[in-house]
């Protein structure tokens, strides 16, 4: 029986003994393996040259936000790892098979100019001014800095890596595990460009092999032209870091991207803060914006938006059409998988938004997107038997529970 089948059918508390016995097992593994990989695995820690900051803030060797944000401590990270534990929505993760429209490299060449495709979480690729770019390419089946463990997908990418036609870049917001994937970034670089990126995450590409003349590092407000496009690093609030000791050691961005038929925002991951405002007033409208929608909750406000928070960001950002990402491919909240894009569509269609939300590896044209289609209210893709409390059931939702979360990549 599939793992991520038998935890949307038991409810998380249905078993608070057993629960809090593999609970704390699961604590006491969770550290020891990041202790344990901390020395093995981790990459060098960029180094920073702070005299190159200049809009974005840097001190003591680290980056900051605009303002001070809560619950990003060491203590709060050990709370958030036990409710990550425990209090699970039984429906984290999905009962339906994830519709997807297989693409071909073909058809990504023959398709019309200012499309996007999405390919997952906050993986989107674009076909602007005749050339291809893509957001946060992940490809591997783990957002993790481990092959047996840490979030899996619910669902294969339309299409395969290699399958990808020529790049011009790739754009990256941050070097957090489910949007920065070293073996994606290393199988992209004999087919890319130029990877265009924020301050710090450029010195890991280097250091994975990636030739310094394909990389442009941006502080927040700085621009690069590459081809026809112009792409500029924007503020965002959120933090990074790849182990135990490189937190904030790079830093996080939004991003611009003008294109001479379309202009676009690329969110990464945000919480809501008053920036979204500055972006619009400075760079607004938007055709589309494609904003975080996904693996949120309360206690994470500070760096993750709830559905009403991505709604008020894209109206800030004068934005004409919105495009919710950061949903539908891992389990790393404690909501329901399907959450997120109920709200944000019920949201839009209160405030009168224009709102999209195409099936992975669907054409969007970027002028004119398709309106709000409920994919994932699609009909499970069969029947799962309840479970009874057997030992051997608690065991298995455990080695789930380590198969998706026991990864630092999880973002809290």
């Amino acid at each position: 029986m599939n793992l991520f089948m038998m935890q949307t059918t038991t409810p998380s508390r249905r078993y608070p003994r057993l629960r809090r016995r593999y609970g704390w097992l699961g604590l006491a593994l969770l550290l020891g393996t990041s202790l344990m990989t901390y020395s093995q695995l981790f990459d060098s820690t960029p180094h920073i040259d702070g005299t190159q900051v200049m809009a974005s803030r840097y001190a003591d060797g680290q980056f900051h936000n605009l303002a001070p944000v809560q619950g990003l401590s060491f203590a709060d990270g050990l709370k958030g790892m036990w409710h990550f534990l425990m209090d699970k929505s039984a429906e984290a993760v999905p009962d339906i098979a994830i519709p997807l429209l297989p693409l071909t490299t073909a058809d990504l060449l023959a398709a019309d100019d200012n499309s996007l495709w999405r390919l997952g979480h906050s993986t989107v690729l674009l076909k602007l001014a005749g050339q291809f770019w893509i957001t946060d390419p992940v490809f591997t089946e783990r957002a993790s800095p481990f092959g047996f463990a840490g979030p899996k997908r619910f669902h294969q990418a339309p299409i395969t890596v290699d399958a990808l036609p020529p790049l011009a870049a790739v754009i990256l917001s941050h070097d957090h595990y489910d949007h920065l994937d070293k073996a994606t970034v290393l199988t992209l670089a004999a087919k890319t460009q130029l990877f265009v990126t924020p301050l710090g995450v450029g010195q890991r590409l280097q250091d994975w092999g990636i030739a310094a003349d394909k990389i442009r590092e941006l502080d927040w407000w700085q621009s690069t032209r590459v081809g026809a496009l112009q792409l500029t690093a924007t503020p965002a609030q959120h933090f990074s870091g790849r182990s135990l000791s490189d937190r904030n050691r790079t830093l996080w961005a939004s991003w611009v991207i003008d294109a001479p038929e379309a202009k676009i925002f690329f969110s990464g991951d945000s919480g809501y803060f008053a920036g979204f405002k500055a972006i619009g007033e400075r760079f607004g409208p938007f055709d589309l914006t494609l904003i975080e929608n996904g693996a949120y909750d309360p206690a994470w406000a500070g760096v993750h938006m709830q559905p009403e928070e991505t709604l008020q960001a894209h109206r800030d950002l004068r934005g004409n059409w919105l495009l919710p990402i950061h949903n539908g491919t891992f389990d790393l909240a404690l909501h329901a998988w399907r959450e997120p894009l109920e709200r944000i569509t019920a949201l839009a269609e209160a405030q009168q938004q224009n709102i999209s939300t195409p099936r992975f590896g669907e054409q969007v044209k970027i002028a004119q997107p398709q309106t709000a289609y409920a994919w994932w209210q699609a009909e499970p893709a069969r029947e799962v038997a309840s479970h009874s409390s057997s030992e051997p059931g608690c065991r298995a939702k455990l080695l789930d529970l380590f198969g998706s979360r026991c990864g630092l990549s999880a973002e809290k």
